[in-house]
């Protein structure tokens, strides 16, 4: 099918420990005010906040010396990042996501997306509806453990979520609680990645609701975020899903590689609230590493004035 952008109200569209060198450096960026590129302000070319002492020097009360202690410690944040960025090898230091928001957006299928009698199932998007110039970044299957990509997104403070599938995570079950205790969250991508609208209802539900129960086991928490291996689904898929916890069915705009960005729809290009679709995969499969493909993102995300967002604080 041709992929095209979805009309409507919400403008959606079709359809991866900080170490004490890098607490140093930051010390020393604060210490210079040297804190690169967007940590003047959340985004580029935006003027930093007032300090909480000069708002309180002008004599605001109420919320401003809180508002002030946030955006200090943006800055500092930032700060941190633009070590970081230099570190990694990026030339522009990823943008600071804005506040999330209040109230999560209403979720709705994709037009072209949608299963008979599909009402009440849980929405399959490819976009989340919001105005924010924000990305989502996220990775299937499991297959590489490179602790290289654990270490820079933790110290590039870059969220992203992981759909597991048991099969390739479960000779290091260890190493997703390490992304998790990160803050990372873990959601289903089935037991085995089979091609779901060719399994019976029985066997659909032997895969997505067996990861369920394995996810709760291993990390403590049945996911309720669901992607079916290659999107593809059918209405049986979406109801079993259901059944067993899921509430939402994210897929992608746009796809990740070292050194490349493949786009799924027609202008070829980034939206507001678009999710980006990676993998774990390694030098093996792709001639690069994880943290080659995460210099590719977000080359991209930065370049085009975005920054990367945690999807559950919008799903």
């Amino acid at each position: 099918m041709q992929l095209v952008r979805q009309k409507g109200k919400s403008g959606s569209r079709r359809y991866g420990p900080v170490g004490v060198a890098v607490s140093a450096l930051l010390a020393a960026a604060v210490a210079s005010g040297c804190a690169g590129g967007a940590a003047d302000g959340p985004y580029r070319g935006q003027p930093a906040s007032p300090a909480a002492g000069r708002e309180a020097q002008a004599g605001h009360a109420g919320p401003a010396p809180a508002a002030g202690a946030r955006a200090e410690g943006l800055k500092r944040k930032q700060a941190a990042r633009a070590v970081a960025a230099k570190k990694w090898g990026l030339a522009e230091t990823p943008l600071a996501a804005p506040e999330p928001p209040a109230k999560k957006p209403r979720l709705t299928t994709r037009e072209g997306f949608e299963v008979k009698g599909g009402e009440d199932l849980p929405p399959v998007f490819t976009t989340v509806p919001t105005e924010d110039r924000v990305v989502f970044l996220t990775m299937d299957d499991g297959s590489e453990k490179d602790p290289e990509l654990l270490r820079m997104m933790t110290e590039l403070d870059i969220p992203y979520s992981a759909f597991l599938s048991d099969y390739v995570v479960r000779d290091d079950y260890g190493y997703f609680e390490e992304m998790q205790k990160s803050g990372v969250v873990l959601g289903n991508h089935t037991l085995t990645h089979p091609y779901l609208p060719g399994l019976s209802a029985d066997e659909q539900r032997e895969e997505i609701c067996g990861e369920q129960d394995r996810m709760e086991e291993r990390f403590g928490k049945r996911p309720t975020l669901f992607r079916p291996p290659y999107g593809n689904y059918n209405g049986d898929t979406l109801r079993i899903a259901k059944s067993c916890g899921i509430e939402a069915v994210p897929l992608w705009a746009a796809e990740a590689f070292p050194g490349r960005m493949e786009w799924r729809e027609r202008d070829q290009d980034l939206h507001p609230g678009d999710i980006i679709l990676t993998h774990f995969r390694g030098e093996d499969e792709w001639g690069g590493s994880m943290a080659d493909m995460i210099r590719t993102v977000m080359k991209t995300v930065t370049g085009k004035g975005y920054a990367v967002a945690r999807l559950e604080d919008y799903v």
